[in-house]
């Protein structure tokens, strides 16, 4: 099943179609979905830039945010129907801080110096509702042939066969240039037809028009390849900038789900 099957106003750009690339091959309801949510937000808020769209205005309450469980395996992970959301990037990207920062608490995700230090699936539950999930990073050099291979056999079984997984958030640093590591990932996502959105992260270690343009720099890149890019989000752990735009844009496409 082609994306030209979902019915979308050729007005709407490719900007505004998040995820059209992803969907090829996703399930007919899936694809209303997300097609619906982005439709709904265009047509709510008429904005050519996902930073524009005024998401405090439907800001998710973190109440609670609890561990449920580790995986080694995606047979593992809990026989449950709560949408989830995935957040993966290279090590030392700042996930764990990012995750900390989303759900007000310090130490939900584990934390190190050291890069690499998750080594599992970690599924946390917020508000009941659904789950968030810390992923193993790639890309960590110190890790052995055997150890590297295990984890991409890991997190690539969880990536294409977990079918409670609504989108991952794929981690970007704003401070460098495009790694080639991460174009190749993105390709990978788009390949598998996953539906992602890109979260640049440390925001705060640079500039305000440094990161934007380090942030079309990679958009650049991306474009390269992708008729239609995925939404992006920019982000600091420490000052906390782009967590309602975060939680906003789960809160949308849980509603989308439930609805759905």
């Amino acid at each position: 099943m082609q994306t030209s099957e979902i019915p979308l106003p050729s007005r709407i750009s490719g900007e505004h179609l998040a995820f059209s690339s992803a969907l090829i091959g996703l399930k007919s309801r899936e694809k209303r979905i997300f097609a619906r949510l982005n439709l709904i937000l265009f047509n709510l808020y008429g904005r050519s830039s996902i930073f524009d769209w005024p998401f405090y205005a439907i800001i998710m309450n973190i109440k609670s945010a609890e561990f449920v469980i580790s995986s080694s395996r995606v047979e593992q992970c809990p026989s449950s129907t709560l949408p989830e959301y995935a957040f993966i990037g290279r090590s030392n990207v700042g996930k764990s801080s990012l995750i900390n920062m989303l759900t007000s608490r310090k130490n939900l995700a584990m934390t190190s110096s050291t890069p690499g230090k998750t080594m599992l699936i970690n599924h946390f539950c917020i508000n009941g509702q659904w789950h968030l999930v810390d992923l193993p990073g790639y890309g960590y050099a110190k890790r052995s042939k055997k150890a590297t291979a295990q984890l991409q056999q890991m997190i690539e079984g969880y990536i294409t066969r977990r079918e409670s997984l609504v989108c991952l958030f794929l981690l970007i640093d704003s401070r460098i240039p495009p790694q080639k590591i991460d174009l190749e990932f993105t390709r990978f996502l788009g390949e598998n037809s996953i539906p992602f959105a890109i979260v640049f992260t440390k925001a705060d270690k640079l500039g305000v028009n440094k990161v934007r343009e380090n942030v079309q720099t990679f958009l650049r890149e991306l474009s390269k390849e992708w008729e239609e890019l995925p939404p992006h989000f920019i982000t600091s752990s420490q000052s906390g900038t782009g967590r309602e735009e975060l939680l906003g844009y789960i809160d949308a496409i849980n509603k989308e789900v439930g609805e759905g």
